[in-house]
């Protein structure tokens, strides 16, 4: 046994089992569900029993079929729940064409179950159908899709994984492992979720405004204006199609000297400045943990070509994309490169 196993052994409180289902809808990521349902196994193998009790189901009990093409073996249709349940919807990742608002059955099962679990979650495009059962109103989630903003109660924002007390929402890919290391990290505390995340050769993320803004939170965090936080919210929701200043300003209701005020006096920035700095940390992201071309980040990042793409990164990372992805790929070999030695030892 390692010094982490022994140590997560012992720090880890006595606790039952932790109920979790996830529900495999039609074209679901098969990568973002194992992202998910492995650190929960992982979890269970530091601490040396099962911390969490994981149950597969769909619609109908039928095999699930992933976007890939794979059928995974549920345990069950909808099933009942009870009160300490966690349950997630699992659906395929914004790169699919698979894409769902839910049907009667799922939806009438969710609205049922939901007011008896502890908590209910989405993963990738199992987003849509939990906007659309209404249980996602009055809560903050992730989204990736402008199609989402039409679900109006729902305070959408653009962070790979979103906690609001008993709501749990993530983008799918890499994203779920984050969730899940959370989800273990309140459970059973740091140790673990770090044993946990060693595993995968993973650095745990935090989730909301504690890891991905690209921005000191102090200013961010303490602006008075509701009209400023919008802004915010709105800029993060459109990275790949950004607005202008002027259309900024007119889904906020200010216009546009106002809020450039709101930035000067609260983040000492213009917005035009603000969101070049925020798709720059998206681009920054996308070449450190992604395999997509130079190209394919820069659209990502709303730029509409490589060359105007390269020049701004290098301006504010002084140094170009393409060495950006090589130091990151040089970095992680050496992390390989010095795990498999230790563990030789």
């Amino acid at each position: 046994m390692s010094n982490v196993q022994a140590k997560s052994r012992l720090l880890a409180p006595p606790v039952d089992s932790q109920p979790v289902t996830f529900l495999l809808l039609p074209g679901f990521s098969l990568i973002s569900f194992s992202s998910a349902i492995e650190p929960l196994f992982e979890a269970n193998n530091q601490l040396g029993r099962k911390a969490y009790h994981s149950r597969t189901v769909s619609v109908d009990g039928r095999p699930a079929q992933s976007t890939s093409g794979v059928n995974i073996q549920v345990d069950s249709d909808l099933p009942p729940v009870n009160q300490d349940e966690i349950i997630f919807l699992c659906g395929a990742d914004k790169q699919s064409d698979h894409h769902h608002d839910g049907n009667h059955l799922t939806l009438r099962w969710l609205k049922a179950v939901a007011p008896e679990c502890k908590a209910v979650g989405a993963i990738g495009c199992g987003l849509e159908v939990l906007a659309c059962s209404g249980l996602l109103d009055g809560y903050s989630a992730t989204h990736f899709s402008k199609a989402l903003l039409d679900y109006k109660k729902v305070r959408w924002l653009h962070y790979p994984v979103e906690i609001d007390r008993n709501r749990y929402t993530c983008q799918g890919g890499q994203s779920s492992l984050d969730l899940m290391l959370a989800l273990i990290k309140q459970h059973h505390g740091a140790l673990l979720c770090d044993a946990v995340a060693e595993v995968f050769y993973h650095e745990p993320r935090g989730y909301r405004r504690q890891a991905f803004s690209p921005v000191k939170e102090e200013g961010m965090a303490s602006a008075p204006d509701s009209k400023l936080r919008e802004a915010l919210d709105l800029m993060r929701a459109n990275i790949e199609e950004p607005l202008g200043s002027d259309e900024l300003a007119s889904h906020v209701g200010v216009s546009r000297r106002q809020l450039e005020r709101l930035f000067r006096e609260n983040l000492q920035t213009t917005p035009s400045r603000y969101y070049l700095q925020l798709r720059l940390e998206r681009a920054r992201r996308l070449l450190k943990e992604g395999d997509a071309s130079i190209v394919q980040v820069a659209l990502a990042a709303g730029f509409s070509n490589a060359s105007h793409f390269s020049t701004a990164y290098r301006n504010h990372f002084q140094l170009t994309p393409r060495i950006e992805r090589q130091r990151s790929r040089d970095l992680k070999m050496v992390a390989l490169k010095r795990s498999l030695s230790v563990n030789k030892d």
